[in-house]
């Protein structure tokens, strides 16, 4: 059996997919299936058994010797929240629970991290030096709260026989539609384009960078997914890893290539960064990907454009799940 946590997340369920596709259907999914918004992204899926996040440790104490490996990706995901003990509950606390019990039965487990423990990057996007978590200043409580946990774990002398913590950059692709306000960009570009044919961007408010000229890592999930299957399959070399392209972007191409995919003409208008935030808006992320691609992962990350053109046409129009 493998278990997958934030099941029906965004993510997760993706994951879920890729495993049936590779003939693992045994799979345990943990949640909180009370929110029904998400549940569509199981649909169709093969799946063993559905337990609520609330019963898991319980139920894996009974069910440990049947477990081979742990995808634990449910956490609190909204970069907005800031009840930090909603955060220490969900993302730190849970979660060291998952790695005392990985540790306990000697089980695998890759966790999800976040881009969002480098702060405003003023020392850099490497996963190549553990001496530096420490040093991070996260821009909000979520970013601390993922941040926290990698440090943890980092000091922990009892450790998983393997475990990764993928920093994932900026997520995006289908099974995202429940998220709302922290859902990508660019479903919130189509969702713009389709109700008014233009797309709105924020004004940039720092003088290094143009209006749109503000860059992120986009990686596509199938990416995501594939580097997840990847380290299952692997299982050496623990440790924290980026989970990006190692190219940055600017919201301008993501605006125009969402427009392209619709074979619409682009219309972009441009507004402030609300003030609540723009002290804390992050100009530029690029993830360093050197440390993955030397344990072995040679597979080429899809390009914006392709990634892009494929969620549109594939999945947001027709309005499908992956």
């Amino acid at each position: 059996m493998i278990v997958v946590t934030g099941a029906a997340g965004f993510i997760a369920s993706c994951l879920v997919t890729r495993l049936n596709a590779a003939n693992f259907n045994d799979i345990v999914v943990v949640d909180n299936f009370a929110v029904e918004r998400k549940l569509a992204n199981l649909k169709g899926k093969h799946l063993r058994e559905y337990v609520d996040r609330t019963e898991f440790f319980d139920w894996l104490d009974t069910h440990h010797e049947q477990v081979e490996f742990i995808f634990h990706l449910g956490a609190r995901t909204d970069t907005t929240e800031q009840d930090r003990a909603v955060l220490d509950l969900l993302n730190l606390n849970y979660s060291k629970q998952m790695w005392q019990a990985c540790c306990r039965y000697q089980l695998p487990l890759v966790y999800a991290s976040s881009a969002a423990t480098y702060g405003s990057g003023t020392l850099g996007y490497s996963d190549q030096d553990d001496a530096l978590l420490p040093l991070y200043r996260p821009l909000n409580p979520y970013g601390d709260s993922k941040n926290d946990f990698d440090n943890w774990a980092i000091n922990q002398l009892e450790k998983p026989f393997f475990w990764a913590g993928l920093k994932f950059f900026n997520v995006y692709g289908p099974n995202e539609y429940h998220k709302g306000r922290m859902a990508s960009v660019i479903l919130h570009a189509f969702e713009q384009i389709q109700k008014t044919g233009s797309m709105t961007l924020f004004r940039s408010h720092n003088p290094d960078y143009t209006d749109g000229g503000q860059m992120r890592d986009f990686v596509y999930v199938k990416d995501v997914v594939e580097v997840c299957y990847f380290l299952m399959r692997q299982r050496q070399h623990s440790g924290l890893y980026n989970l990006g392209t190692g190219e940055a972007r600017t919201f301008l191409d993501l605006a125009l290539n969402t427009f392209a995919a619709l074979g619409r003409t682009a219309d972009i208008q441009f507004r402030d960064t609300p003030e609540d935030i723009r002290d804390k808006y992050q100009y530029f992320t690029q993830a360093d990907m050197s440390k993955l691609r030397s344990i072995g992962y040679n597979q080429p990350f899809i390009a914006l454009e392709e990634g892009i053109s494929d969620y549109v046409r594939n999945y947001l129009v027709p309005g499908a799940y992956l």
